[in-house]
């Protein structure tokens, strides 16, 4: 399967973070329990980011590819960081949703706070 559009959207997402002021720790962070796209802090929150990029006309949203099963495994693979990363920062799950078109992002929406643990 043909995951560019992942990519780009998950650097579209990196940049879109960086200009808000965060810094990114890391991207596509594996454990036993899953990935996590990216992970970024600023000076109040350590922020575990799940990007879904998808083709303009899709039948879905990308939102709705963010199950509670999937939400289950971020939750846990952060868990899994946080042990391993100690910080004192908050930490903040976003989920970052891009409709793709001929190669290009032509629309984005960012939630903060998308789930809680």
């Amino acid at each position: 399967m043909d995951n560019s559009s992942g990519k780009l959207g998950e650097e579209e997402v990196a940049k879109f973070l960086e200009q808000k002021g965060y810094s990114i720790l890391q991207k596509n962070y594996h454990s036993r329990f899953g990935e996590i796209d990216i992970i970024a802090q600023n000076s109040q929150y350590i922020v575990f980011v799940e990007v879904k990029t998808r083709q303009k006309g899709s039948l879905v949203h990308p939102f709705e590819a963010i199950t509670s099963a999937k939400r289950r495994k971020i939750v846990l693979t952060a868990k899994e960081y946080l042990a391993r990363n100690h910080t004192s920062l908050q930490p903040r799950f976003d989920a970052a949703a891009l409709i793709t078109e001929d190669g290009s992002v032509v629309e984005t929406e960012y939630l903060e706070n998308a789930f809680f643990s």
